[in-house]
């Protein structure tokens, strides 16, 4: 199996999938606890969608996909949040009427310019030969300034995801740190579309964060064992997707479902 996986390594587009995985992983799974213990998980669904037509108009324009999707989906996070802030919808119904009204724009965009070709379907299905050396650089680099910021701001994420009213309360700006969460979270979506594709991104987002929960009783402790679950997942099903010849993203996905299932076992023989 080692020397498979060094096989693996030799191919220059598996050497650009893993490197950019393994730090959207990572990105994903910081931001998750937040998003899930905040009840707004399904926000990396709406994003996702809001990038699929974002990408569906860049290629309409014969302009660079991430340089499109990336601003585009940060202004949606801003819209999102504005919308649950100061209206009466809500942020699971804010997101729904996101997904399917993206959805809708970038569906009619394709259909009026170049038709469902590969690399659309690429960005909806996921694929790891969809990237380039552009798209590589791009993405190491806002993946990075992700998890700085998150470090940087580690301590006031906390305090808004544990207790937003308290953080309110002792002078904290709720409202700003939300929104670099949310910012965050959409630079994130952006670029795992191009591994996960736009209908599996949510959930490298949600799983892990769920999966560590089963085990941990606390913020901190629940953070670190998401990433490390986010990671080994993202590897194996790397690795396997090699192996068989499977969509990657889709094998991620089933990972991660198989660490939940066993998690869960292992917090019911606990308790038990």
């Amino acid at each position: 199996m080692i020397s498979m996986f060094i096989k693996m390594l030799s191919y220059p587009f598996l050497q650009r999938a893993l490197l950019v995985g393994l730090l959207v992983s990572l990105c994903a799974s910081l931001l998750g606890t937040s998003l899930v213990m905040k009840r707004f998980s399904m926000i990396g669904d709406g994003l996702s969608h809001v990038g699929f037509a974002a990408l569906a108009l860049a290629y309409a324009l014969n302009l660079a996909p991430l340089s499109v999707s990336v601003p585009v989906c940060v202004l949606a996070a801003f819209f999102l949040l504005r919308i649950r802030d100061s209206s009466k919808i809500k942020g699971d119904a804010a997101t729904a009427l996101m997904c399917s009204g993206a959805l809708a724009v970038g569906v009619m965009t394709i259909s009026l310019t170049s038709g469902m070709n590969t690399d659309v379907c690429n960005y909806m299905f996921g694929s790891i030969l969809a990237m380039s050396r552009s798209d590589v650089v791009l993405s190491v680099v806002l993946a990075l300034a992700v998890i700085v910021l998150y470090v940087i701001f580690y301590h006031r994420i906390f305090a808004v995801t544990f207790d937003e009213s308290f953080a309110e309360a002792t002078g904290i700006n709720t409202n700003a740190y939300n929104t670099v969460i949310a910012v965050l979270t959409a630079v994130t979506v952006v670029l795992g579309m191009r591994m996960m594709g736009t209908l599996l991104i949510s959930s490298l987002i949600v799983f892990p964060s769920l999966t560590a929960m089963r085990v941990t009783g606390n913020y901190h402790s629940t953070v670190v064992v998401s990433a490390l679950i986010s990671t080994v997942c993202f590897l194996a099903g790397l690795f396997f997707s090699y192996l068989y010849s499977v969509p990657t993203g889709a094998c991620i996905v089933i990972m991660n479902m198989l660490a939940f299932f066993v998690f869960s076992l292992a917090a019911k023989r606990k308790g038990a």
